[in-house]
Order: C-alpha cells, then structure tokens, then sequence
C-alpha cells in the first residue's frame, strides 16, 4: 500500500475575502507551507489541489491539479481530482487530504488513519470540535463511485457520499489540556490573527 497526499485549496475563500487563503501569511510564511510540512513527510507523492493559476503555487516544487468537475463543488470535487491524479501513478491505493487551512493537523494524521484500514473503506478525523470530513484517507477505487455521485447533481456534502461506503473514524485530541483543537482552521482574518498567536504552542 502507498498513500498519496492532496492539500485541498480549492475553495473560493469567501469568508477570508477572496483570494487563494493559502498563500496568507502565516509566521512569515504562506500558510500552505505549514501544511505541506506537516503532510510531505506522511505520504508518497504530494499534490496541491487548486483553481486558482498554477503559477501561484510554483515555488512549492508540487503538481497543481485544478478540480475536474466543473462549478466549484467543494471538497468532493478536490478529492475526486486527487483520485483521479492518483490513479495514474504507480502503486498508489489511498490518497490523503488535508485543508490548506488547517495549518496544525496531527504529524501522525496518515499513520493513526492507516491503522483501520480495509478494502474500500474511507477513514475520516474526528477530535472534541467533531468530524473533519477534509481530513480523510480515501480508496483509489472509489474514484469512478464519487464521479458518478457529483455527476447526479445531488449533494455535495463529503459525509453523504462517505456514508455510502464503509466509514472509519480516527480520533485525535489536543495536544495538551489547555491547547487548540488539532484541527482549527482558519477561515476568516479573525481565525489566521489566532492562529498566529498558536503557532509558538504547538508542536
């Protein structure tokens, strides 16, 4: 088995203000850079799902992969253009997401998700705060299901097309008591200024 990563950065940033939220500064560095740290080491080959022009993201030595379903339809989207990525690539069976917005994920996300492996089955995070669907290690032979499933037009909630299939759930925790949830994602200036100040408290 080799696992493939994809940060998903995808999204339209709405409540950022527009723009490509990953590459917000983050302790002197765009935040991506933050993720990529944390997720290139977990996984094979790494890519960097976005809509945005490629060029952006060119200093971070990564394939760029724009969603290959049209309109926008969120993290469904990112993770069926990751499985199709993935599937052309030797040996790949799972490919693991990560929020480009999420710059304090577990450094031990791939491992402790590997651990309930099955054929076919999709893993998700899960903490205190609840289920973080982004954060998910999904089936390379699940890619012709999801395209059929974006195809009907139904919706595009991550969890309701992941339910449909045998569903796995690792559970991760604040690093210590008085800690942020590993998963706190940083959707609106507000959110990066917080982060900001996390950024020393973590490991």
């Amino acid at each position: 088995m080799t696992i493939a990563g994809l940060v998903l950065s995808g999204g339209l940033s709405r409540r950022m203000g527009g723009g490509e939220k990953g590459l917000r500064p983050l302790g002197g560095r765009p935040m991506i850079a933050h993720v990529i740290e944390r997720l290139a080491p977990q996984v094979g080959p790494l890519a960097i799902n976005a809509n945005a022009d490629p060029g952006l993201y060119a200093g971070f030595g990564l394939p760029v992969v724009p969603d290959i379903h049209p309109g926008f339809a969120g993290p469904l989207a990112g993770v069926l253009t990751g499985l199709d990525w993935a599937a052309a690539l030797p040996e790949i069976t799972h490919v693991a997401t990560a929020a480009v917005d999420t710059p304090f994920f577990p450094r031990d996300l791939v491992a402790r998700m590997s651990r309930d492996l099955a054929p076919g089955r999709i893993v998700l995070a899960r903490s205190p705060e609840g289920r973080h669907p982004v954060f998910g290690l999904w089936p390379v032979d699940l890619r012709d299901d999801l395209a059929r499933w974006l195809a009907s037009g139904g919706t595009l909630k991550v969890q309701a097309w992941a339910a449909r299939h045998d569903l796995a759930f690792a559970d991760f925790a604040p690093v210590t008591p008085d800690a942020p949830d590993p998963f706190f994602n940083t959707n609106t200036p507000e959110d990066l200024a917080r982060a900001e100040t996390y950024l020393e408290q973590r490991p």
